[in-house]
């Protein structure tokens, strides 16, 4: 959750304030957009009794006791959505999806709107439902195979899946066609294309943060905390200490605040890996239990999050005059993910400050007050989403007998007769098989 505004002004700023930012834009670009129509301007959504408490201080200021209130009311939601375990916290991932999703859909039906399209919003929301369709269809086949097929209607919708899921698309892709106006062919295509890239950065990176769920509620924490931390860390030093400018598209980006993040998120993600590595509740893959109908997240804790000495670098040695240091690997990898959370991530800030600079906007939406919108809190979270998960299918996830066995008992009698031999022959072929046999003796 992405607390800290990016290239946003105080919703309570002064007019001159928004003309400075719309005057960061260049006499080139404001020509190049002078076509797109501009989206309204929400009206200032912060709550009267901050207004009046804060009525006293400077916009400055005013923006950052709002913003700071704010943020910890959002932080305490977070811990509480987390004690309320993982099956609220996939809805919450859902709910966050489609409603970053209406935020950028309804800016391009409010820049667009004047040209009366058919069918817009109704086919936006059509594609949604049918990529959900497919990406939780493929997640419930994936993790509660048991279940699917124990029940009779679920297996059939399984075994289908992905035909029902095209044929849904195609009914779409034929209704948008049906709707092509005359004279309006081009901005008809332009918008098919804001709504499939939307679906690409939104419901794509929300379905990779339940996989990450899946693999342990660590994974889903400590990313979305590095993330929270590098944002506020770096806002805090950019503001008491930031001089230097870091990128033209966020004027109030520092190379101050952008250091001063990178660091305090390092620090802050080792530690708090430190903390919830201990804790199977934290570790452990969330499983669907059968017998309950229910999610379970409990098992023997891999070596991944047993601690381990290492050996100090010589340097590091003659410093603190410790030889070996006893880490959880984990706190490693949280080094790995922290970094990219403090180096990379922004720049899914600074993608989201070029769009809303190319509509003409400061924030995508008004839900939250002093932040803007859903997506504006989010937009490096689905960055970082798409990372961790690529990062744990390249240098954690190993084959998961589970699976191969739930694989295996869908078989038919002679193929599994046939794969039960085969297994027989190598393991005795390695020399394994009599060992077992003995051992069983």
């Amino acid at each position: 959750m992405h607390f800290w505004s990016r290239n946003r002004l105080a919703k309570t700023g002064s007019d001159s304030e928004l003309k400075a930012e719309k005057d960061g834009v260049s006499d080139t670009e404001s020509k190049v957009d002078s076509g797109v129509p501009e989206v309204p301007v929400p009206p200032d959504d912060t709550p009267e009794v901050l207004n009046k408490a804060l009525s006293g201080l400077s916009s400055r200021w005013k923006n950052w006791w709002v913003r700071g209130i704010l943020t910890l009311a959002m932080i305490s939601f977070f811990f509480f959505i987390i004690y309320l375990g993982p099956m609220v916290l996939m809805m919450i991932v859902l709910c966050v999806q489609i409603k970053c999703f209406h935020e950028i859909i309804t800016i391009g039906y409010s820049v667009y709107h004047s040209y009366h399209l058919p069918w817009f919003r109704t086919l936006s929301w059509y594609f949604l439902l049918c990529v959900n369709y497919f990406f939780y269809g493929e997640t419930v086949t994936d993790y509660f195979f048991t279940l699917v097929q124990r029940e009779e209607p679920l297996r059939i919708l399984s075994k289908y899946h992905r035909f029902i899921s095209f044929a849904l698309y195609l009914t779409g892709f034929c209704m948008f066609v049906l709707s092509l106006v005359k004279k309006h062919y081009r901005l008809q295509f332009y918008m098919f294309g804001w709504t499939h890239v939307t679906l690409l950065i939104v419901v794509t990176q929300s379905h990779l943060i339940i996989h990450n769920l899946f693999e342990g509620m660590i994974w889903f924490i400590v990313p979305i905390s590095c993330v929270i931390c590098n944002d506020i860390m770096a806002y805090m030093f950019g503001f008491f200490f930031g001089r230097t400018p870091l990128i033209k598209l966020s004027p109030k980006k520092t190379w101050e605040g952008f250091i001063g993040g990178f660091f305090a998120t390092i620090v802050f993600c080792v530690m708090l890996s430190y903390v919830m590595a201990g804790y199977r509740y934290f570790v452990c893959p969330v499983e669907f239990n059968n017998d309950s109908n229910s999610f379970q997240v409990d098992c023997e804790p891999s070596e991944l999050f047993q601690l381990q000495d290492y050996a100090l670098p010589s340097i590091l040695e003659s410093v603190t005059g410790w030889t070996t240091v006893r880490l959880y690997p984990f706190q490693i990898h949280s080094i790995a993910l922290s970094s990219f959370a403090s180096i990379v991530g922004p720049f899914g800030g600074f993608f989201a400050s070029g769009f809303k600079r190319a509509f003409k906007i400061k924030d995508f939406a008004n839900t939250i007050p002093g932040h803007g919108g859903i997506m504006d809190r989010f937009d490096c979270q689905y960055l970082m989403a798409t990372f961790v998960n690529v990062y744990i299918a390249s240098f954690i996830r190993g084959p998961n007998p589970t699976k191969v066995i739930q694989q295996l008992l869908a078989l038919r009698a002679d193929q599994q007769l046939h794969i039960f031999n085969s297994l027989k022959a190598h393991l005795i072929e390695k020399g394994l098989l009599p060992a077992l046999e003995e051992a069983a003796a």
